[in-house]
């Protein structure tokens, strides 16, 4: 296999896949209505003639190169979901969805994803690993991982490696960073309920007031973290919202106080739903109140990178962009990614790939209403998807 060869078609491919992300860009959609979307990435599939699968209960596609024959299984992911932010730019490319944005870079992953399958699938005669790219909706709120794992996508045949990435602008494009074990938080939902008596507000006695329960809860579990965890030991709770109350001169009967944990291990997450258990119940008690914590489904667990397929990602690195262009994570993100279900069952690594151009003006962040990328990292991040492919191509 004349891997300068690939390299060249990856990059002579430029053109194709930023018209295909500008596609995919103008049309986004939020988690679990990815229909436009999803017809979108069919199109571009059946150009390349790969094979595909749907599913009726998500938005997800899995294209796949499949030979019996073949002992070990390769699965790429990309993200196809956008998010509820209004688009602040005068791009010929800018949502035509009014208040959905791809803001977290979602259409890009996808482009990248369809570029891996047709660099893949012309080579698929040369292939004596299976592969599969798994196209996932719903990343940034219902976990879409899980749909695609509970439908068998890592099944039939057994997944055993498995490649994600997403684009970052506070990297330069060409670079790639990643570190092994936990690479980003755990995260969970939850929710505080607090409950009162309603009064006149002229007649306080006759009343218990939730909202100030609520104000000693939410300063009083801001001491979890500080007082409880090693400072060396990162986590986070955030309470991001509060109702309740009905009018200026009525006592509070009601308050509901939502936020998110994120922790770096099972033993601090659970060690942070504890002790706000506790607070919350005897702080509510306190004040004559009734409280209590909810904690919303099992969440999104952390995410492990396995050691040895750092190592496959950082030699693939090197030898598309360079000795200098893979950097090493120094801490983990707080912010959760559901790849975290998939290397829960199978060998995986998830990395950042640069998007960012100071001297074309491209680095706002991810999440923000400026959002765009370097489409120059498009081809690197196809690229890189098929060199970590034709690793274990030559190892089979």
């Amino acid at each position: 296999m004349n891997f300068n060869k690939v390299i060249a078609n990856g990059y002579g491919m430029k053109d194709w896949l930023v018209n295909i992300r500008r596609d995919i860009h103008i049309t986004p959609e939020l988690a679990m209505e990815e229909f436009v979307t999803k017809e979108k990435i069919k199109v571009y599939l059946n150009e390349i003639g790969i094979p595909y699968k749907e599913y009726k209960d998500h938005r997800g596609i899995m294209a796949y190169i499949i030979n019996e024959n073949n002992r070990h299984t390769v699965a790429i992911r990309a993200d196809i979901d956008a998010l509820p932010i209004r688009e602040n730019n005068n791009k010929s490319y800018k949502s035509k969805n009014e208040g959905v944005m791809h803001a977290c870079g979602h259409d890009a992953h996808t482009t990248m994803l369809i570029g891996a399958c047709k660099l893949l699938y012309e080579m698929k005669e040369e292939l004596n690993v299976n592969v599969k790219f798994l196209f996932q909706g719903a990343e940034e709120t219902y976990g879409g991982a899980e749909y695609l794992i509970k439908d068998g996508c890592l099944e039939n045949p057994t997944v055993d490696y498995m490649f994600g990435l997403h684009v970052q602008p506070y990297l330069e494009t060409g670079f790639i960073e990643c570190k092994s074990q936990v690479f980003n938080a755990s995260s969970n939902s939850i929710r505080i309920r607090i409950k009162g008596k309603r009064a006149h507000g002229a007649y306080p006695e006759n009343g218990i007031d939730a909202l100030v329960c609520a104000a000693q809860i939410i300063t009083s579990l801001q001491s979890i973290i500080s007082r409880n965890l090693s400072p060396t030991n990162m986590a986070v709770l955030t309470l991001g919202k509060i109702e309740g109350g009905e009018a200026q001169n009525v006592i509070c009967e009601e308050v509901e106080i939502v936020g998110t944990i994120r922790a770096l291990n099972k033993k601090s997450k659970d060690m942070i739903i504890n002790r706000a258990r506790d607070m919350i119940k005897n702080i509510a008690i306190a004040y004559k109140c009734e409280g209590r914590l909810i904690v919303e489904g099992n969440g999104y667990p952390e995410l492990i990178n396995h050691e040895d397929m750092v190592e496959v990602l950082k030699t693939n690195t090197k030898i598309l962009l360079g000795e200098k262009s893979y950097i090493e994570k120094e801490v983990p993100a707080m912010g959760a990614e559901d790849f975290s279900f998939y290397t829960k069952n199978c060998k995986g690594v998830f990395f950042n790939l640069g998007c960012g151009n100071k001297e074309k003006g491209i680095s706002s962040l991810i999440h923000t209403n400026e959002f765009d990328i370097d489409e120059n990292c498009l081809p690197i991040g196809s690229l890189i998807h098929v060199l970590n492919v034709l690793y274990f191509n030559k190892k089979s």
